[in-house]
């Protein structure tokens, strides 16, 4: 086998050959001989020394040998031929080496041009196989954020349209809740109306000052407006609590529709990228990151379930505004009813109170023309009893001498006129017994002019204090308007 790069024509590759000599002078050392090897280097590289063999070669020192037994002079003569050029023609390459050098070259080239054109074909096919699958996973990637673009505008629409009606129901609740507070602050108005009606009926005196079905009602009617109230006030915060957990519901829908816009402009600025488009950075690792905290199946339940909870607080807040209407109409119903219930009562006992005012009034009248009408009498009995004259002249017939005393006419009529005379000695006490009488119809006028006048000015007190107080708008502001309790004088 041939060593590449070297020829067998070189000294080294041929047989050695003997010298004539049996043995080397003793004075001259053995030729040292140095192989000359060429490495072998790859086609079509070329080292700049190695067409001089002479720098791998070395000339020996010892003389030349001459033919066998023939030693003499001849043989000690030099050479023709130079050592140092006849190595150097032996050292160098032949035609064939050099045929099949360039033949290598030759073929390591095309052999190189090959492999070039098949890595090249390779590149291209390779590259085109990329094109492809990059062109294919851009349409599939185009694809998957077209179809994820349309769910987040379904849900974003869906949350929208969910987050508007939950505003407006926020807004009916928020009225409701105005119209029950301010129902239950109206109601003190006639509640102390009531009140006031009960404080100024305690003002009567005497036998007027009964349990009657007026004072029932007021009591009733008290007690109502207080329980409607205390109902409107607890409604009004149920209804608070509601609006609270309806503001819940609102920020959630309102966070969720936030994050949906800001992923649908994400999305959309990756939907809209071109391998043309400008400002495009790449980071290498940024596929290995994943910060995703759901899948499209959990991701679609959460804004369906906010949307679900919302729709379950819009459903309350129905059923609390139906309950505080029908409430609201409830109550005004019963409290107008207590209202004419108690007016009606009023009414009644204001009328029962003008019919014993108007016999008191009659009896009173009586009263006082009897009064009259006897006190007259007594004054026309004391002036009757004022004349004495008779009597005067029956003492003086009486002082007549015995023998002169007869029995005549003017004599009787005399004794008549004494007769007379003490009929009017009684006069003086029959004034006394008259007297008494008069006095004792003055004792019940009296009583019964003071029961008159309690039963008018309770008349008055009831019918202007406690019948048209419901109707009077600004009692508090002029209170002046009331009628004072008539108060017997000692």
């Amino acid at each position: 086998m041939e060593f590449l790069g070297t020829s067998q024509t070189a000294s080294y590759c041929g047989p050695k050959k003997g010298c004539g000599f049996s043995t080397l002078p003793p004075a001259v050392r053995a030729p040292e001989i140095q192989e000359c090897y060429q490495p072998y280097y790859l086609p079509g590289y070329r080292y700049l020394n190695s067409w001089r063999p002479s720098l791998f070669c070395k000339i020996s020192n010892a003389q030349p040998c001459g033919d066998d037994g023939a030693p003499g002079p001849s043989a000690l003569r030099p050479a023709t031929v130079l050592p140092a050029l006849r190595s150097a023609l032996f050292c160098r390459y032949s035609p064939r080496d050099w045929d099949k050098s360039n033949d290598l070259q030759i073929r390591g080239a095309e052999a190189s041009r090959l492999w070039a054109s098949r890595l090249t074909g390779d590149s291209m096919r390779l590259m085109q196989d990329k094109d492809q699958l990059t062109r294919q996973m851009q349409e599939g990637t185009c694809r998957n954020l077209g179809q994820r673009l349309s769910d987040i505008g379904f849900w974003k629409s869906e949350l929208g349209h969910e987050l508007e009606r939950l505003l407006t129901e926020n807004r009916s609740m928020e009225t409701v809740k105005r119209r029950l507070e301010c129902a239950a602050e109206e109601i003190n108005c006639p509640l102390q109306v009531a009140l006031e009606c009960l404080y100024h009926r305690e003002k009567r005196t005497g036998v007027d000052l009964v349990h009657d079905s007026v004072e029932k009602n007021l009591i009733q009617e008290v007690d109502l407006l207080k329980c409607c109230q205390e109902q409107m006030r607890n409604l009004a915060q149920r209804i608070d609590i509601q609006i609270q957990d309806n503001r819940d519901a609102q920020h959630a829908l309102e966070r969720d529709l936030e994050d949906k816009s800001s992923a649908q402009f994400i999305d959309e600025k990756c939907f809209n990228l071109r391998n043309t488009s400008d400002c495009i950075s790449f980071f290498h690792g940024v596929e290995k990151v994943d910060g995703t905290v759901t899948v499209p199946e959990t991701w679609a339940k959460f804004s369906n379930d906010n949307i679900r909870h919302s729709q379950n607080m819009r459903a309350n807040s129905i059923r609390l505004r139906e309950e505080a209407e029908n409430l609201i109409e409830t109550l005004s119903d019963q409290m107008w009813k207590q209202f004419t219930d108690t007016n009606l009562a009023f009414s009644a006992r204001i009328s029962e109170v003008t019919d014993m005012k108007n016999k008191l009034q009659t009896q009173l009248a009586k009263a006082r023309e009897r009064g009259v009408h006897h006190q007259r009498h007594l004054a026309d009995a004391e002036a009757a009893a004022a004349g004495d004259a008779g009597h005067a002249a029956a003492a003086a017939d009486d002082q007549v001498p015995a023998g002169t005393r007869a029995g005549h006419q003017g004599q009787h009529a005399l004794h008549r006129q004494g007769e007379v005379h003490e009929h009017a000695q009684d006069l003086p006490l029959h004034p006394a017994p008259g007297g008494l009488h008069l006095r004792g119809c003055r004792r019940p006028l009296v009583p019964g002019s003071h029961r008159f006048h309690v039963r008018l000015e309770n008349g008055k007190d009831r019918t202007i204090k406690c019948h048209f107080l419901p109707y009077l708008l600004s009692w508090k502001k002029n209170p002046n308007i009331y009628i004072d309790v008539y108060v017997e004088p000692k």
